[in-house]
């Protein structure tokens, strides 16, 4: 139960992290929500797309797994939202290189910036969550055992006569056993006179 309120905590973090990185500065000033979905696949270019058809898109997709995931507790949701969202990241950081020839990290406002650096903690920590929360688990049925009666050889016999196959009794309940040291039971001629 900790394990995956634990783990669900550190997930919504990681998707908050990851749905906020896009409003802030990614590579020489510009924001992360200025990038195409498209420019992932063809190339980057300058061009400032709608805040629904930039790279936000599959960081909300991913929100949205991700709350899926903890509100079901599953460990592969969540883990699949960490995926697109490091996935999505990689690729835009490998296009940007290709644009830019290199990529660098600089304190002076150029290079990569703080919006590349909250959608990579963001995919880390929605794995992270993934790894701490327990999941579901499954029930396991245990086979129906038949009864067996205290003091029977096995269970097919009863009631107990330690002998294999079914009783030959007509009672439900077993007979006593007699005792060989008492002798036997008095019957109404044995009442002692007055």
């Amino acid at each position: 139960m900790i394990r995956d309120v634990l783990g669900s905590i550190v997930a919504l973090a990681g998707a908050a992290a990851a749905v906020l990185s896009p409003f802030r500065d990614w590579y020489d000033g510009r924001l992360g929500r200025h990038y195409r979905i498209g420019d992932l696949f063809t190339g980057v270019t300058g061009a400032h797309p709608g805040v629904f058809a930039s790279i936000l898109l599959p960081f909300l997709f991913a929100a949205a797994v991700t709350v899926v995931g903890v509100l079901l507790r599953s460990r592969l949701l969540v883990a699949l939202a960490g995926v697109v969202v490091l996935g999505f990241t990689v690729l835009w950081m490998v296009r940007q290189g290709q644009a830019a020839g290199s990529l660098t990290v600089t304190g002076d406002g150029h290079g990569l910036q703080e919006g590349v650096a909250g959608a990579l903690g963001g995919g880390v920590l929605l794995l992270l969550g993934a790894v701490l929360m327990s999941g579901r688990r499954k029930r396991r049925s245990r086979p129906a055992e038949p009864y067996a009666a205290p003091g029977s050889a096995s269970p097919d016999t009863w009631p107990p006569t330690r002998e294999p196959g079914p009783s030959v009794q007509t009672s439900p309940w077993p007979e006593p056993e007699a005792d060989p040291y008492v002798g036997p039971a008095p019957g109404p001629d044995d009442r002692p006179t007055s």
